[in-house]
């Protein structure tokens, strides 16, 4: 009895990977774009250069000047809101998922600089984090963009050679003799 329930949750997880797959890349990049959103257009939107977090400070052990004194939260909103639209179709997920990673790590040490995300209130920029990054290395799954212009791609590249194969067979009209 538990061998049959067994195979049937095996089952049923293998035909919901994909789904689940998606989902998550979904819901994750809409609720990032909202904290983008915020950042730019929210109740005290944050100007690209001049104000706001002209200075990264990790930690009190590395500060260093944003150049042009551009405000990180500005870039920060940009990555989240634009990328995170783009993470959401599953567009340049490779590129985007690890900016995105690295966006939430650079967060995760200048705004939670304790060691212990409960208590330092960083588990949303850890969690972002690990997403991204698992995005990052898997991809965006099947259903994405990227999946279907890789396909869209491996079509173009087969009847190209398809061309050229009946391209050549017509060309040489009786090599045997």
């Amino acid at each position: 009895m538990l061998y049959r329930i067994n195979e049937w949750v095996g089952s049923l997880v293998e035909e919901s990977q994909d789904g689940a797959w998606t989902l998550m890349r979904v819901l994750t990049s809409a609720m990032f774009m909202t904290h983008g959103w915020s950042k730019l257009f929210g109740e005290n939107p944050q100007a690209a250069t001049g104000s706001g977090m002209t200075t990264v400070n990790i930690a009190d052990l590395l500060v260093f000047p944003m150049p042009m004194e551009i405000n990180a939260l500005f870039l920060a909103g940009v990555i989240e809101l634009f990328g995170g639209g783009l993470l959401l179709i599953g567009l340049w997920t490779h590129l985007l998922a690890l900016l995105a990673a690295i966006l939430m790590l650079m967060a995760y040490l200048t705004a939670h600089p304790a060691w212990f995300p409960t208590l330092n209130r960083g588990e949303l920029a850890a969690m972002y984090f690990l997403v991204y990054w698992l995005l990052f290395v898997f991809g965006p799954g099947p259903y994405s963009a990227d999946s279907w212009l890789a396909i869209r791609r491996q079509e173009k590249r087969q009847s190209k050679r398809d061309a050229m194969e009946s391209a050549s067979i017509t060309s040489d009209p009786d090599p045997g003799h």
